[in-house]
Order: C-alpha cells, then sequence, then structure tokens
C-alpha cells in the first residue's frame, strides 16, 4: 500500500480538505485499509513515500509529514511486512530528493529506471504463505 502523498503535497495549497490534515489522521486512513484487509484475510505491505523535494507541491511542513508517517510505516507494526521505497528512490546526499536515476523529472513520480529499482527492492517472501 503506497498511499498518503498527494494528500500531504496538497497540504502546501490548504483548500477544504487538505488545509489541516495531519500525519496522525493519515496514519489513522492507512491502518483502516490494513485492518480491513486482514479481516478479509489478505495481508497488508506498508510502502513508504518517496522523496517529493523540487516537486510542484513540496513544502516543509509536508515533508515533515511525509518522515514522520514513513517512521510509522517503518515501526507501527501494521502492516506484515514494509517495502521501504523512501530509502530505494532517495538521494543518498540529499534523501529529501528523488535520486536523479530514478526521477522522471518531476521530482514527484519515479521514472521506469525507479520503478523497476522499487519493484526489485521488495522481498517476495513477504508474499509468502
Amino acid at each position: 500500500m503506497l498511499e498518503s502523498i498527494n494528500d500531504i503535497g496538497h497540504t502546501a495549497r490548504p483548500q477544504a480538505p487538505w488545509d489541516d490534515v495531519t500525519a496522525r489522521q493519515l496514519e489513522l486512513g492507512l491502518k483502516q485499509i490494513a485492518d480491513v484487509a486482514h479481516e478479509h484475510g489478505l495481508k497488508a505491505i506498508g510502502a513508504t513515500l518517496t522523496p517529493y523535494n523540487g516537486s510542484g507541491y513540496y513544502s516543509e511542513k509536508g515533508e515533515q509529514m511525509r518522515e514522520a508517517i514513513n517512521e510509522w510505516i517503518r515501526t507501527s507494526g501494521v502492516f506484515d511486512g514494509v517495502a521501504d521505497f523512501d530509502k530505494i528512490t532517495r538521494e543518498p546526499k540529499n534523501p529529501k530528493r528523488y535520486n536523479p536515476a530514478y526521477d522522471s523529472g518531476d521530482h514527484l513520480h519515479p521514472s521506469d529506471a525507479g520503478y523497476k529499482a522499487m519493484a526489485d527492492g521488495i522481498d517476495l517472501a513477504l508474499f509468502a504463505q
């Protein structure tokens, strides 16, 4: 499950319903999705949010939210596993930005090489019964 970066991005240009969204609210939304998956006997794999510095709706407030949500995804225990797309796609010397090799050019979405790196970075054992 890779959700919330657009919700965070909209906080840079406040307007309802995003003008006061918090990291905690987004975390609770992710938990609800995971809970429903579990109720149906499905695994819930959480994916950390990729960097977005340089995109049209980047803000420091949003970055703080992204970092908090990523920490929660990694440590909350809500998910049956984690795909750390943040770690895979970020620029090593500037972790708020996409690695240029994986950036589509909009600083928000991965390039084909970025998607491949993300796919290659998923531990397939997460999907074993």
